[in-house]
């Protein structure tokens, strides 16, 4: 009989210096020579040659605009983001004129197609309420397990976990999805801060767990469950509520797109929703607000003179030219694979970080954002030939850092937001996917007679 070996954690970890070999074997035969993808017309990060992704469904979700199409040529216009046809700067503008919080309209907006009237807006809050309790002992026995410094990661277990909580959880009737869209929705702030406190506390620091308030916002109940003083400003509020519509949707995106692909097989929303985590967990995805921050206090670090315009262009130009930072050539917050000219989030932001700076006696540090946003805007657009604007990474990473948020957070606040976007498209693969998703591969190894082991 096997004798079963118990193990550390360090042990788990160990790379078997046999390991070295393989990777070098595995590297002999994993290349595929670059001119193939041209040759068969591989449509590689489903986009095209001109960077137009491949029309592979069709939603009413949501709507990207950063181009026009002319005669096949791409022209690039102003940034728009369309919620269900409504432009999301007009959202935004609408709740701040009638001193309203947005997100939970922007998410019964997603799901359902419409605006709501104030007593379905009500409503809707009362139901989430009644939503929002976690399962008996879940933080205890489930989040506050195994601690660790990457949020995703526990977020994605939590979920995968309520699973075994759900007595419906294979049920994919429209109307049970729907329950469990709303549950994960209200439930996703909790566990990630939850969690993050957690791996604080067993870092050695104070624990506190606070209930959300069911008279609160989804943002204000951010800043309530994670501050010790549950204290915050109404700016402080209203300008992560605006981030939070911002962040809720954002067509087919990869972790949208993989929402779809999990969906099309027909499992629970439980897995499509780890599995559109852990997608947006890829630093390529979900990671670059804290890229831009990184790079901010890089800048800082190595410049005399953070507000010096000269020494800023400087300072970004090694980092294109993989002189500075961390070798990648990349100057994060800048570009995106759809908007050229603006991206229409990144303006919304920058009035809030603005405002924010002023109140918090932080102007100095906004205005070397926007020194680096004028400079690397112009180096980035003469070093491509096209135009180039910051995204919403730029400012978001900013604003947090500034709401004394932790860096373990700002991915998390991406897919706090994002539920919202995620539960639409689940809803809306319900009907959709009467197909499973399953595009095809073309295989390039040449085929070749089995060998028996004494010839080879």
């Amino acid at each position: 009989m096997a004798t079963i070996t118990t193990s550390t954690v360090n042990d788990y970890s160990h790379l078997n210096p046999e390991l070295k070999r393989l990777t070098q074997l595995w590297s002999e035969n994993a290349g595929i020579d670059k001119a193939l993808y041209q040759k068969y017309d591989v449509k590689r990060g489903l986009r095209d040659a001109n960077g137009r992704g491949v029309l592979a469904s069709l939603t009413r979700i949501s709507e990207v605009k950063g181009y026009t199409v002319d005669d096949n040529d791409t022209i690039p216009c102003e940034g728009v983001l369309y919620y269900r046809g409504y432009d999301v700067r007009e959202i935004v503008k609408g709740v701040l004129s009638e001193k309203r919080f947005g997100f939970e309209e922007t998410v019964y907006l997603l799901l359902f197609g419409k605006l709501p009237t104030r007593g379905q807006l009500d409503e809707f809050r009362e139901m989430l309420n009644e939503y929002q309790h976690l399962p008996k002992n879940f933080v205890r026995d489930v989040v506050m397990k195994v601690p660790t410094s990457d949020m995703m990661n526990t977020l994605a277990r939590s979920i995968l976990t309520l699973y075994c909580y759900d007595d419906r959880a294979n049920d994919t009737s429209p109307e049970n999805v729907l329950r469990q869209c709303l549950q994960l929705t209200v439930n996703t702030p909790q566990l990630a801060i939850y969690s993050y406190l957690a791996y604080r506390s067993a870092r050695g620091d104070g624990l506190y767990l606070h209930r959300p308030q069911p008279e609160l916002s989804m943002a204000e109940n951010i800043l309530y469950l994670l501050r010790e003083d549950k204290s915050f400003t109404e700016l402080e509020a209203r300008a992560l509520d605006a981030a939070l519509i911002l962040h809720a949707d954002h067509g087919s995106n990869n972790s949208t797109f993989t929402n779809h692909v999990v969906s099309s097989s027909g499992t629970d929303t439980y897995s499509v929703i780890a599995a559109s985590l852990c997608a947006l967990k890829g630093p390529r995805h979900g990671g670059a607000n804290i890229k831009v921050v990184q790079m901010m206090d890089d800048l800082k670090a190595s410049v005399d003179d953070p507000t010096n315009e000269s020494q800023v262009r400087e300072y970004l130009q090694n980092v294109l030219d993989k002189k500075a930072l961390d070798g990648k050539g990349l100057i994060y917050g800048m570009g995106h694979a759809v908007y050229s000219l603006s991206d229409p989030r990144a303006e919304v932001l920058r009035t809030f970080v603005q405002s924010i700076s002023k109140e918090k006696g932080l102007t100095e540090e906004m205005d070397i954002y926007q020194t680096v946003e004028k400079v690397a805007t112009e180096l980035i657009s003469q070093h491509s030939g096209r135009p180039t604007a910051v995204n919403v990474d730029f400012y978001s990473g900013f604003l947090y850092k500034m709401l004394g948020l932790p860096y373990e957070l700002y991915t998390p606040l991406f897919a706090i937001a994002r539920m919202a976007g995620w539960s639409a498209h689940r809803m809306e693969g319900l009907v959709e996917s009467s197909k499973i998703i399953r595009p095809a591969c073309k295989c390039i190894e040449k085929r070749r007679p089995y060998v028996p082991m004494n010839e080879r």
